[in-house]
């Protein structure tokens, strides 16, 4: 009874952590999409930025919500990650619009990568509730057209974006590893497979090469 107890504590938590950075990390975007479009070089571009921003919030208030129908503070629940988010997104300030829609890019497709391999080993609801909230495809097209139309426009862009491509990513996969062991986001994956440093670099490797095919579809090397 007691085990049965504390595994069911155990998962609770792993989930409750998991939306809470999820949720956390919607917010964080919204705020940060919605500053971003104010530099914006056309009205068009502003609206298309403006939208995906709206599509972050809502995203945050799913997962807002089933925290609270688990009985949890969602604001609570948050504050663990609020700290490192914010690390991560000063130490990643982009310098212009092209960069930050590098940015924006980046984040949210590694981001998705690594939260869909986590829900993995979710209930049947939560991952349908985790694919939910990442199911951007819009905002992900989006996000990839307007790279495309601005490296077609300036070649040069390139170079600049590939090397600022690497570094988001290289952060990105840090600070992903980082929460996850310090929050045990990872912890049924590394109880199925026994060696925590190995599975953890599996996993790092499987997001950098799903990272650079996407930068390779954009004309860039990764």
């Amino acid at each position: 009874m007691g085990t049965s107890s504390a595994g069911n504590a155990q998962y609770q938590r792993l989930v409750t952590d998991l939306l809470g950075v999820m949720a956390y990390g919607e917010l964080s975007a919204f705020g940060r999409l919605s500053s971003d479009a104010r530099y914006a070089p056309t009205l068009h571009d502003r609206a298309l930025l403006g939208r995906i921003a709206v599509i972050e919030f809502q995203h945050f208030e799913l997962a807002s919500a089933r925290l609270e129908e688990l009985g949890v503070d969602a604001e609570e629940t948050m504050l663990p990650f609020q700290r490192s988010v914010d690390h991560f997104h000063e130490r990643t300030k982009p310098g212009d619009w092209y960069e930050s829609l590098m940015k924006a890019y980046v984040i949210d497709t590694v981001s998705s990568d690594f939260y869909r391999s986590v829900s993995e080993f979710l209930d049947a609801d939560t991952r349908e509730l985790v694919e939910r909230i990442l199911v951007s495809e819009e905002s992900t097209a989006v996000l990839r057209e307007l790279l495309q139309h601005a490296l077609a426009e300036d070649p040069r862009l390139a170079s600049r974006l590939a090397l600022w491509g690497r570094r988001l990513v290289g952060e990105a996969l840090t600070q992903a590893q980082r929460v996850s062991m310090e929050h045990a986001l990872l912890g049924p994956l590394l109880s199925s497979t026994g060696d925590a440093r190995e599975t953890v670099g599996k996993l790092t490797a499987d997001l950098a090469e799903r990272h650079s095919r996407r930068m390779t579809g954009l004309g860039l090397t990764a």
